[in-house]
């Protein structure tokens, strides 16, 4: 009668660890992302660069808005006065001046240059944070994955190490009843140590990419959510590449960044030809004098004055005419940045939309090939309790089956994360997605 060894128990065992639900006390893929919201290094950063950037519009709007200013200057002065060769009593009084002005611009290019400019700079950092917002779905996303596929291949490299240190021990007794052979042993002693350096390889692996994730989400890792065998890339309706590629050039937030580049740059050009503009401005002022100069010695005076001011450049060395093809340059540089990021985001859209496809059928490929693998297993059971295969022929089919699982494991990670490439690709990645996609883990 067939009586399963504790190797094929611990295959059998370790084979459901794939599709197992994890523990309670598992770490979802929404309280990674949430987590990495509060710890991650990198979106911290952005945050604050962010808020720094929004000031550019407040900033860019001082132009155009009046100035107000107040001076007070207060001394002690000593005077000697002579008439011819007669000389006056000397004087010591205290002087002291008080004045308030207030300038607002009528007419200059550059201040409307940099009340534009200023506005622009503020929604390139909203689009640069909004990238970063998709960008710290993907890292967290990523590392999630990459880690829960780590575990995979651990759990294979230990199921191969124990197939081949179980086959080693049926080399030993065929051998020493004399029905095996001494290179038998040799070849399997040479692959149970290159499955020994495979296992060291997955626990170095699955280590470095533990921390990996822990760097993310600011805290231990002991376990994680794994996909539920039942997910088969079916997360939402799809569409064409053509449909994709309409919302990736409306609303992808690093096309968005590289075209308001291009109209940040146009506002240097203005702001350089306003060199060569005359400025015009409103003043006002309000003064308050006591003993001003020696000819008015104690006697107070107040001013109230309002007029207009107007600049006009003549000659600055050339320097008007160098910053404005400057300028002219830096534009033509963002122009071809922007199409540069065109051909780049477009190119990341079709490879993940191709992805996208290619795993979900390889998803169904692998789903009949697991089955298989069961019933394949099923029936070299059923022929070792009827004596006519061995036990080594049940780890081989077991083997099999766990790496055909773990293909099936790799092929919905690939889909998965193809689904949130191509969703940020076309700008619309936000947290409704990784909630979406959180629910197909336990």
């Amino acid at each position: 009668m067939f009586r399963r060894t504790p190797l094929v128990l611990a295959l059998c065992a370790g084979l459901s660890l794939l599709s197992a639900p994890a523990s309670a006390a598992s770490l979802s893929l929404i309280e990674a992302y949430r987590a990495a919201l509060a710890n991650d290094s990198a979106y911290r950063a952005a945050v604050y660069a962010n808020e720094s950037g929004q000031e550019n519009r407040i900033l860019g709007r001082s132009n155009l808005l009046p100035s107000l200013s107040a001076s007070y200057s207060g001394s002690k002065a000593h005077s000697d006065i002579t008439y011819g060769s007669k000389a006056q009593p000397q004087q010591d009084y205290i002087s002291r001046s008080a004045n308030v002005q207030l300038r607002q611009s009528l007419f200059s290019l550059d201040a409307w240059a940099r009340y534009k400019q200023g506005g622009l700079q503020s929604d390139y950092s909203s689009a640069v944070f909004l990238s970063e917002q998709q960008q710290v779905i993907m890292r967290t996303v990523s590392a999630y994955i990459e880690l829960l596929f780590k575990e995979d291949q651990l759990a294979l490299a230990q199921w191969e190490r124990d197939t081949y240190v179980e086959r080693m021990k049926a080399n030993d007794r065929l051998f020493a009843q004399g029905e095996g052979t001494r290179t038998d042993m040799l070849e399997t002693r040479a692959r149970l140590d290159v499955a020994e350096a495979g296992l060291l390889d997955a626990q170095d692996n699955l280590y470095s990419t533990r921390l990996a994730l822990e760097a993310i989400v600011g805290g231990p890792v002991e376990s994680l959510d794994h996909l539920t065998p039942e997910f088969n890339g079916r997360v939402s309706e799809p569409m064409s590449f053509d449909a994709w590629k309409r919302v990736a050039l409306e609303r992808n937030p690093d096309l968005k960044a590289k075209l308001i580049a291009v109209e940040i740059n146009q506002q240097e050009i203005n702001k350089a030809r306003a060199g060569h503009l005359p400025r015009m401005d409103l003043v006002a002022t309000y003064g308050k004098n006591t003993s001003e100069s020696i000819n008015t010695i104690n006697q107070d005076s107040t001013t109230r004055s309002i007029g207009i001011q107007l600049n006009i450049p003549l000659y600055s060395g050339g320097a008007v005419n160098a910053s404005t093809r400057q300028a002219v340059a830096n534009k033509e540089k963002a122009l071809a940045d922007l199409q540069a990021e065109k051909d780049k985001q477009l190119l990341e859209l079709r490879k993940n939309f191709d992805s996208l496809t290619s795993s979900a059928a390889r998803i169904d490929a692998l789903m009949k090939a697991v089955e298989s693998g069961r019933l394949l297993v099923k029936a070299t059971e059923q022929s070792i309790k009827g004596g006519i295969r061995i036990n080594l022929e049940l780890l081989d089919a077991q083997r099999q089956l766990s790496s055909t699982q773990r293909d099936l494991a790799q092929a919905r990670y690939t889909y998965v994360l193809a689904h949130f490439k191509l969703r940020a690709a076309a700008g619309t990645l936000g947290e409704n997605d990784v909630r979406e996609i959180s629910a197909y883990f336990r």
